[in-house]
């Protein structure tokens, strides 16, 4: 792409040609594959016309590669200045492993707050927008409990179950994130601004639309599919049997992840598509470690994940002795020095790391999934 394509067009805090692609629309595949055939966004913009029209592009698609809107342009430049948010490529190192290998993943996400949240070990709570009473409490019962085993709670900021699963889980003061249907400059529903700010400053906010997107309905199944994708699994609590987060839970069984399914009362219509779901081969879960059970697999591939990215493998331990830690950076080696063979509570971690609650959950949980950690009744011990 030449250069004068930029002339008067403010410059982003990431590659302009990345943003340039972020903000081009059209059939995801296309651009995709327009990147694979040329190994970096800067290259396949300078492929030209002809090179995107090779890879499938649509005119639409090869209009705005040849000329990005200036307003979309401006205001995607304006959110990226500040502080906390950016973007990553589908060429990023960092982008999310298990998004990466899911059908149709986006070709870069806008994050606002901390982007490693995406590659924490996760379970997506979804459910019903107008829950019963019970309903919005097993929400927040699951999501303590879950985030008390070391998992960060993912949902999609809507009202009702999702909601509650993000204020159990920050109330907790453990991880979360949510991947909202929207650009991420605005708020939807606008009640939940407060929420989305507070989740954007202790975890993050994502999404696949560039700022400025106002909602549309068919946005808000396509954020599920990222939703579905980025969780080990999805777990759903109240539900009509024509709701969204039975969308969620078909994608993410598509997406090849693990669906659980909360039971109710023959009595309450927000149960029939739980039970519906359970029907069609669902788990049935009545307690988190029917979840932590089913996720075991796919949290330990989500693991390797990470000591390849940060290139650290874990060195074999000899016959008869016990697991010495290679630690993927030097908070690992803090965490395993900190551990003893004796219980270990996590306010004590905390005081001996100097490390944030929701950082150990998440460090523990591999570790314990690799062998190296015992826990019982919220204590550690080194195996």
């Amino acid at each position: 792409m030449p250069r004068s394509a930029f002339v008067n067009l403010p410059s982003p805090p990431c590659c302009p040609a990345l943003l340039t692609l972020a903000l081009t629309g059209g059939p995801l595949q296309t651009l995709r594959r327009l990147l694979d055939q040329h190994g970096s966004s800067a290259d396949a913009l300078a492929a030209g016309p002809a090179g995107w029209q090779a890879a499938g592009c649509t005119p639409a698609q090869r209009k705005a590669l040849a000329k990005p809107d200036a307003d979309a342009w401006a205001r995607a430049v304006t959110w990226l200045d500040a502080d906390g948010h950016q973007l990553i490529g589908w060429g990023d190192p960092d982008y999310p492993p298990l998004l990466r290998d899911s059908p149709n993943p986006p070709l870069a996400l806008f994050i606002a707050g901390d982007p490693a949240r995406l590659w924490q070990p996760a379970i997506a709570i979804v459910g019903s927008r107008m829950p019963s009473a019970g309903g919005r409490d097993i929400a927040r019962d699951f999501a303590a409990a879950l985030v008390g085993h070391g998992l960060t709670i993912a949902s999609g900021l809507a009202a009702g179950i999702d909601a509650a699963a993000h204020r159990s889980a920050l109330a907790c003061s453990g991880s979360t994130y949510a991947v909202i249907g929207t650009g991420p400059d605005l708020v939807y529903p606008r009640h939940h601004q407060q929420l989305q700010a507070q989740i954007a400053a202790e975890g993050a906010v994502v999404s696949e639309y560039p700022p400025g997107t106002a909602p549309r309905s068919g946005q808000f199944p396509a954020r599920n599919r990222l939703l579905a994708a980025l969780a080990l699994g999805t777990v759903v609590i109240e539900a009509a049997e024509r709701s969204g987060a039975l969308i969620t839970a078909r994608l993410a069984s598509e997406a090849g992840r693990e669906v659980f399914a909360v039971p109710g009362s023959i009595h309450n219509p927000m149960a029939r598509g739980c039970h519906r779901l359970i029907r069609e081969g669902a788990t049935l879960v009545t307690h988190s470690a029917d979840i932590l059970e089913g996720v075991a697999n796919l949290a330990g591939e989500l693991a390797c994940a990470l000591q390849t990215r940060l290139q650290t493998p874990i060195s074999p331990v000899p016959s008869g002795q016990h697991p010495a830690v290679t630690p993927p950076d030097p908070d690992y080696q803090r965490l395993w020095d900190a551990l003893g063979y004796d219980p270990t509570g996590m306010d004590l971690l905390i005081e001996r790391t100097g490390l944030t609650a929701a950082s150990l959950s998440s460090m523990l949980l591999l570790m314990e999934l690799e062998g190296r950690v015992s826990s019982a009744h919220g204590r550690y011990t080194r195996t």
